[in-house]
């Protein structure tokens, strides 16, 4: 009997919301239905502003520019969740990328093992983060924020500022910048890659305990602890796994641009925060899915290619990003205020 007055009462309750609450209260539940309408609208305008965009060619050049914020976005959307951000993500990807490029170079080491110390010393960097924030208790911000100049730094040294060109790498580092086509559609091997973070992640985040944890720590740390959950374990485990990832996105941005260099990617904190964002992940943690930051990353990179072929100025595609986040957290501020 209690359930169904229950039942009955959240039935009245629903009937009694305006429009505007049911949109709100849908998504709270599905964050990532906002930025899918919205990418759906960037395509219909785009497509009506160029006759060139929705061709098979642009399409596979759109998700080759996509493959490396979308991987970078995964690392960025798990430390996100916990109420933390990454600001050194960029940096922690170009230092992975130049150590593997320059102990491969023409053939001074072989391309695994350059590889796999590349990294290695990507999920290092990562833990790094992580040490200093459950260690010592410093804010993710400052310390992401000192570790991207540490990390610039060792990476300009490290290489002494100059760049590798594909040539004098091994295949291997090169191979994620391969593919094959259909038709005129072309899809690399970093795609299928990026496709398989997704998946992994996706799946460790929805279906085991380390996920619950996951969000459990960003929603309400204190409670968390008291519940049991080893916070600061699993924050370490985030930073070392976000490492990990960057590490990844390294290997990739190496066969999409076909050469290493030090100055690889230099928005790549901008577009990895700004896609996570968009795609409905709350920076107050807690609340976001993969799907949605995979749509946010989409969406950044088809507002830059969409507009570059409507010959739009740089300038403008960085102000219509800007204007982007701050709509995205705005509607985040909104959806947070929804009333059970």
């Amino acid at each position: 009997m209690s359930t169904e007055v229950t039942s009955a009462a959240a039935e009245f309750a629903r009937r009694q919301q305006s429009p505007l609450q049911r949109v709100q209260h849908q998504l709270h539940g599905r964050p990532w239905l906002s930025p899918l309408f919205l990418l759906l609208v960037a395509f219909v305008a785009f497509f009506i502003g160029s006759a060139t965009f929705l061709t098979a060619s642009s399409m596979g050049i759109l998700l080759q520019q996509t493959a490396v914020v979308a991987a970078l976005a995964v690392g960025q959307t798990i430390v996100i969740l916990t109420a933390g951000i990454d600001l050194s993500v960029g940096a922690v990807m170009v230092l992975s990328m130049m150590v593997m490029a320059t102990l491969a170079k023409d053939g001074g080491m072989p391309g695994i093992l350059a590889l796999a110390v590349g990294v290695l010393l990507a999920t290092a960097a990562g833990a790094l983060n992580g040490l200093l924030v459950t260690r010592i208790n410093l804010p993710p911000f400052i310390v992401t924020l000192g570790t991207l100049s540490v990390f610039t730094a060792i990476a300009l040294l490290y290489s002494g500022g100059e760049s590798i060109q594909a040539d004098h790498l091994p295949r291997l580092l090169n191979f994620l910048g391969e593919g094959f086509g259909i038709g005129d559609f072309r899809l690399t091997w970093g795609i299928i890659v990026v496709i398989l973070i997704y998946a992994v992640m996706g799946f460790v985040l929805s279906q085991t305990a380390w996920g619950r944890y996951v969000y459990a720590v960003g929603d309400d740390p204190e409670s968390a602890r008291l519940s049991g959950v080893p916070s600061k374990r699993i924050l370490l485990a985030v930073y070392t796994v976000a490492g990990l990832i960057y590490g990844i996105a390294a290997w990739i941005l190496i066969g999409r641009a076909g050469a290493a260099t030090p100055n690889a990617f230099p928005d790549a904190n901008l577009a990895s925060i700004t896609a996570v964002v968009i795609g409905g992940t709350s920076l107050f943690g807690g609340r976001g899915r993969l799907v949605g930051t995979l749509i946010g990353a989409l969406i950044v990179q088809t507002l830059q290619f969409g507009l570059s072929q409507m010959g739009v100025d740089q300038q403008w595609r960085v102000l219509a990003t800007g204007i982007l986040v701050i709509v995205a957290v705005a509607v985040d501020q909104w959806i947070r205020k929804v009333k059970a």
